[in-house]
């Protein structure tokens, strides 16, 4: 089972999908893909740190999730990803270009053959005005035709507002 959950900044969405994994009565193993690079994001992670049960399995991966998910899926867990787009943003910001196409594609290929429940969490960046900078435009780009690979392939798709889950496909 492979769900998509999208939401914005403080949407709940990251509460929503621990909910979730809590619920699934299976063991989570929660990957983490932020990058900690200045106080106000060692905060952040510090705050999603005290949100998690201490049984939980934590791997903080920022670059090879496919190879992470591989390694890791099984019919009796459930995985927890938060989140997409900070894994698009580390893919985006390194030296070597090349990285990112290749990632994106060895996660779109493993997605459909993975066992066990697999919740994916990610900001939904595109429902506001086309930012200036470049990087920032791909950014959003790279981030929405991620989403869309991902909403085909998922067994469900849930957007959070507000603390509040709609779903969009399921």
């Amino acid at each position: 089972m492979l769900e998509l959950i999208l939401g914005g900044a403080r949407s709940g969405k990251s509460s929503f999908a621990e909910h979730k994994a809590k619920e699934s009565g299976l063991n989570v193993t929660y990957i983490a893909t932020a990058t900690v690079y200045d106080e106000e994001m060692q905060k952040r992670v510090d705050h999603h740190r005290e949100q998690r049960p201490d049984y939980w399995s934590v791997i903080e991966e920022p670059y090879d999730l496919a190879g992470v998910l591989q390694k890791e899926a099984r019919e009796d867990k459930c995985i927890l990803v938060d989140c997409l787009t900070l894994w698009v943003t580390n893919l985006l910001c390194i030296e070597d270009k090349a990285l990112w196409p290749q990632k994106r594609q060895e996660l779109l290929e493993i997605l459909p053959t993975l066992p066990g429940c697999i919740l994916m969490v990610s900001n939904e960046v595109g429902m506001g005005i086309v930012p200036m900078g470049e990087l920032s435009r791909q950014f959003v780009d790279e981030s929405g035709r991620l989403h869309q690979s991902i909403a085909r392939t998922a067994d469900e798709v849930t957007f959070v507002a507000a603390g509040l889950p709609l779903t969009m496909k399921g």
